[in-house]
């Protein structure tokens, strides 16, 4: 990987760590690539078992880098980024069969809020802030944002803040949902890490039937969510982790899970 982007794995967890600090994490055609072909790599190895997203300095993601951007304006290659870039990140971050925890330390806009909101986890920094930025430059949602915060928000409060770009306060994005727990800044390396980690030692089948019943429950009827569940509990059922689970429970000890 390009040192834009650092790809760390151990015990199951893999780290991916966005390294642009001088510009604010924003991102380059260098920092795209690396960050989506980490984030296939990840979803690809059978080895890691969790994911951790996180950031170096004082910002999570600015999105876009606009000073490359610019240069672009008006070219075939305008907005070829999303198609080649976003797009394969956000489906990666969202279908891999595994749990990917982001620690947001910073400022998370445009691209960066969509990498965020893209998680299934999110523990936040209580200095980070939040904003879609998008209409702020002319432009429409991008990187699954138009998908993931209305799930979170509701759609009336993402038309808001869609349409009325500001910053979100690390406070009002756990009220409003979109941090899933508050840490000090100072704590929050130590807290992401150790929330990635719980779950790249838990049972990892289950993890990945929960993430794909999520996803399925908002858009199809009762009915079929309840089909959905009973297919995914028979799998879930099936795991090796389930029956350690059940050994563990009766013998009242704490399981150790394998992933399988």
């Amino acid at each position: 990987m390009a040192d834009t982007v650092l790809y760390e794995v151990g015990d199951g967890l893999a780290t991916i760590t966005i390294n642009r600090p001088d510009a604010m994490n924003a991102m380059n055609t260098e920092a795209k690539v690396a960050l989506r072909d980490a984030i296939l790599a990840a979803a690809e190895d059978t080895a890691v078992r969790a994911v951790l997203l996180t950031a170096t300095g004082r910002a999570f993601c600015v999105g876009q880098d606009l000073k490359e951007h610019v240069s672009l304006i008006g070219t075939e290659h305008t907005m070829s980024t999303v198609r080649e870039h976003y797009n394969p990140v956000i489906r990666a971050i969202t279908s891999m069969q595994k749990p990917v925890v982001a620690g947001v330390n910073g400022v998370a806009a445009g691209a960066g809020l969509g990498f965020a909101l893209a998680a299934d986890y999110r523990v936040v920094a209580d200095t980070a802030s939040f904003n879609t930025s998008f209409a702020g430059v002319a432009l429409t949602a991008d990187s699954g944002v138009s998908w993931t915060l209305p799930r979170l928000v509701g759609p009336g409060r993402a038309a808001d803040l869609l349409f009325f770009p500001r910053s979100i306060t690390a406070q009002e994005a756990y009220e409003l949902g979109i941090a899933n727990r508050l840490v000090p800044a100072a704590d929050l390396a130590a807290e992401a890490e150790s929330v990635a980690r719980a779950l790249a030692a838990g049972p990892t089948v289950a993890y990945a039937a929960l993430k794909e019943s999520l996803a399925y429950g908002t858009t199809h009827t009762l009915d079929e969510a309840l089909d959905k569940e009973d297919e995914l509990q028979t799998k879930a059922g099936a795991s090796e982790d389930h029956g350690i689970a059940v050994q563990a429970f009766l013998a009242k000890e704490k399981p150790t899970y394998l992933g399988r």
